[in-house]
């Protein structure tokens, strides 16, 4: 499973696509085989209901997820009340402490599920965070989208899209100078080099610089 995180501020159904039309319906138990169990701390359920009791396929499950570690769906079928799960224990934070995944988005697609998601009435889904730093955990902007559409696409800042891609350095290939004229080069700075210091060395020594003795006649006060 793959999940996409983006820095924009949603993940819109854009043009012709329009996700199913199901209430949220937060679960007051955990449904757990043939029975049921107060929900847990760290443990939080909510139920997707399709209107009517219609049935639906669905293709995409896309979300922002909001300091839940752990996501589990489970699907029911029309004239059945058993819960069938399709997702187990989807990590959505790297490590339920920090921050990192704590707001990406998440696109859940039909062949990442263990089971098959047509004809469904309802999705129920169990979030989890083990963390105590954490206090309120859910999932946000929850979409459902049939087959036949493709993935939603990330709404991305105007400054964002206006940044130009950086600037290649410019290739040396073909425009090396030539190594012997290189080479001459740095023996001739070599030897003016030695030329200079061989003048400074031989320099004579000013009449009021100090050269072991001096005449006191020559001092001046400033």
């Amino acid at each position: 499973m793959s999940g996409a995180a983006g820095p924009g501020p949603g993940l819109p159904a854009g043009p012709g696509r329009s996700p199913l039309p199901c209430a949220p319906r937060p679960a007051a138990v955990l449904q757990l085989g043939g029975g049921a169990e107060p929900a847990r701390p760290g443990v939080a359920v909510i139920d997707l209901r399709f209107p009517r009791g219609a049935a639906a396929d669905v293709q995409e499950i896309v979300f922002r997820n909001f300091y839940t570690a752990f996501l589990s769906v489970r699907v029911q079928r029309p004239g059945s009340r058993r819960w069938v799960t399709c997702l187990r224990d989807y990590r959505l934070m790297p490590c339920p402490h920090t921050e990192e995944g704590s707001q990406d988005y998440f696109s859940l697609c039909r062949q990442q599920m263990l089971c098959d998601v047509d004809q469904v009435t309802a999705l129920r889904f169990i979030l989890r965070q083990p963390s105590p730093v954490w206090l309120h955990f859910t999932i946000e902007e929850l979409q459902i989208f049939p087959p036949g559409q493709k993935s939603p696409q990330k709404d991305f800042p105007s400054w964002l899209s206006q940044l130009t891609p950086p600037e290649q350095p410019p290739s040396l290939h073909g425009e090396l100078p030539d190594p012997e004229k290189v080479s001459t080069e740095v023996q001739q700075m070599w030897v003016l080099t030695e030329v200079i210091r061989a003048r400074q060395a031989a320099a004579r020594i000013g009449r009021f610089d100090v050269d072991g003795c001096y005449d006191v006649n020559l001092l001046s006060y400033t």
